[in-house]
């Protein structure tokens, strides 16, 4: 079930949109279901779906084509580095390997205490600031080195 919490959430993003028109908050109601509870489930996809009354196929449809939605557990804290060009050519790469040593994790990994996933993303749009990476998708960090990165990591534990 979902929580009362995410009702009334979700009940605010459809005020955003005609009353006919409940599935247009799909991707909201995805993304507040994943943050209370830190991955989608099937049941959560479903769970959402029968809300907005929707088809259970077009949920997932929207699940499965976006990248900030989990269909798996990633543990506590979900690190997603950019990889694209402009991060690319600001030795965005040597920020993945710091990562990938100090976390002990490849992409698409989760660490041995469960606290940290590794992730590649596309381009987020804010390439004056790369190399760049977000922390559970909300939380974004720029012009990264091995040593911010380090005081980043401390922050989580």
């Amino acid at each position: 079930m979902l929580s009362a919490e995410s009702i009334e959430k979700i009940e605010y993003e459809l005020t955003k949109y005609p009353a006919d028109q409940r599935q247009a908050a799909v991707m909201s109601a995805l993304r507040i279901v994943q943050t209370e509870r830190g991955w989608l489930s099937q049941e959560c996809i479903s769970e959402v779906a029968a809300y907005l009354r929707m088809p259970e196929i077009a949920a997932m449809e929207v699940a499965t084509f976006y990248n900030m939605y989990d269909l798996e557990p990633v543990g506590k804290y979900k690190i997603t580095v950019c990889t694209n060009i402009s991060c690319m050519l600001r030795d965005s790469d040597a920020i993945v390997d710091h990562l990938q040593a100090k976390l002990g994790v490849g992409f698409n990994e989760v660490s041995a205490d469960g606290k940290f996933c590794l992730k590649e993303g596309e381009c987020m749009g804010a390439c004056s600031g790369a190399p760049l990476m977000t922390v559970n998708n909300h939380t974004m960090y720029e012009f990264l080195t091995p040593e911010s990165v380090d005081k980043i990591l401390e922050s989580l534990k």
